[in-house]
């Protein structure tokens, strides 16, 4: 494998380390909010992030490289609302999604196809991460200010 590959691999295990850093935080304040939903469906996009970042974990040991561990950033933890936070969500999204291709077109370049086979489920759940979390967004521009919307959308958000 290509050091500057494994690097990537690396930082890449950072990042989706740092989104599931970033959505626990964003679990709590829900909790803090007695929004119980909300909280439910951010912890288990902390689990999916730490499952993402396994997957290159045990991709970079399986092909005998070395792992390393980066340091996370503390995560935000005052938000304004909950559409605030999902809109932050999207954009940890999308920033993931820009990393993977890019990590694909340069798999690509060095001919690595196993990494490639990796990157293919990768690029396909960032359509779908995205894709919901949108889909949750709109819900919460429909709902506006409408306490009984929140609360029917949160009881919702806790059958994930």
């Amino acid at each position: 494998m290509n050091k500057e590959i494994q690097q990537i691999i690396n930082d890449q295990i950072q990042s989706e380390l740092q989104s599931a850093y970033d959505y626990l935080a964003m679990s709590a304040y829900f909790e803090e909010q007695s929004l119980g939903g909300f909280a439910h469906w951010m912890k288990k996009q902390w689990e999916e992030e730490t499952e993402h970042a396994m997957k290159f974990y045990h991709h970079l040991l399986a092909r005998n490289e070395h792992v390393e561990l980066k340091a996370l950033k503390q995560p935000e933890s005052s938000f304004t609302s909950p559409l605030d936070i999902f809109r932050k969500a999207l954009g940890q999204e999308q920033k993931i999604t820009v990393l993977i291709h890019d990590m694909y077109e340069r798999a690509i370049e060095d001919k690595d196809y196993p990494l490639q086979q990796l990157l293919n489920w990768f690029i396909e759940e960032q359509v779908e991460e995205e894709d919901s979390t949108r889909r949750i967004i709109d819900q919460l521009e429909m709902i506006g200010d409408s306490r009984s919307g929140l609360f029917l959308l949160d009881k919702e958000m806790g059958e994930r």
